[in-house]
């Protein structure tokens, strides 16, 4: 029966969804963040402890230093909480899937290669751009943190793009461990890094030995960036924060597809 006679007959054809790469990203990005939604033991974390620790240092004990600690806190807890996306958001579940074997499932699938990273590259920003925006309420309102319109816009899209080298790092070690041991190589990686990296205090506050060795951190890198931004930075140049950076992104990625092509 044709198209024509299925019409006169009364019967209404839906004809198949075209199929396009861009709808295939698309309906993979949302079921990602539909899952991930659905997973209150990484959402509750991910986006209440920025802002908690925020609301604790930043606002209620941030003594006589008073705006500016909160002006400091706000870059670098942002940085904390993209962090956090990033690496629980690929390095987690990555790992996990790897470990069920979803990965081989979506390799078999017809649908572009690059959708499942890129679904999880969006959901990880998204929940990027939500933990820098509500840092940024706390910080307008309860904070006194006074900004330029300009720096209020730069922040968050320095936290949201701040956030592809760990996404890159999550990968790496997503790749690279099981699933029951990733969410401790995860917090060994997370916790000390923005420790470490002058995030949860400014370095000038930690023996001078921690200082020196900061650099060693993308977190750090990161950190000045974002707080060049608000003009709290220790000064070093931006070129060479943004070529670490990028440089430690490209290493991950190459080590990620390595892993892969070995079938890892």
């Amino acid at each position: 029966m044709n198209a024509s006679a299925s019409n006169r007959a009364g019967l209404h054809i839906v004809p198949p969804a075209r199929f396009t790469p861009w709808r295939a990203y698309r309906l993979e990005a949302a079921y990602e963040l539909i899952r991930t939604l659905r997973t209150p033991s990484f959402v509750l974390p991910t986006l209440l402890f920025p802002l908690m620790f925020y609301l604790l240092f930043g606002v209620l004990l941030a003594g006589r230093h008073g705006a500016e600690a909160a002006r400091y806190l706000l870059a670098t807890y942002g940085v904390f909480g993209v962090m956090g996306a990033a690496l629980f958001g690929f390095g987690v579940s990555v790992a996990v899937e790897r470990e069920r074997g979803l990965l081989t499932l979506k390799r078999a699938l017809p649908m572009p290669p690059g959708a499942y990273l890129a679904a999880k590259l969006a959901t990880a920003l998204a929940f990027s751009a939500v933990i820098s925006i509500a840092l940024a309420g706390l910080a307008a309102t309860l904070g006194d943190v006074v900004l330029t319109p300009r720096q209020w816009l730069m922040l968050p899209a320095v936290h949201v793009l701040g956030a592809l080298p760990f996404c890159a790092l999550g990968l790496a070690v997503g790749v690279s461990v099981s699933g029951s041991a990733a969410p401790a190589v995860v917090n060994l990686l997370f916790l000390p890094m923005s420790f470490l990296s002058g995030l949860w205090m400014p370095l000038t506050a930690l023996p001078p030995v921690f200082a020196k060795l900061a650099a060693a951190w993308p977190a750090y890198h990161l950190g000045q960036v974002a707080l060049k931004v608000i003009g709290l930075d220790a000064g070093g140049a931006l070129a060479l924060h943004l070529a670490v950076l990028v440089g430690f992104t490209a290493a991950c990625l190459m080590y990620a597809r390595w892993r892969l092509a070995r079938g890892g």
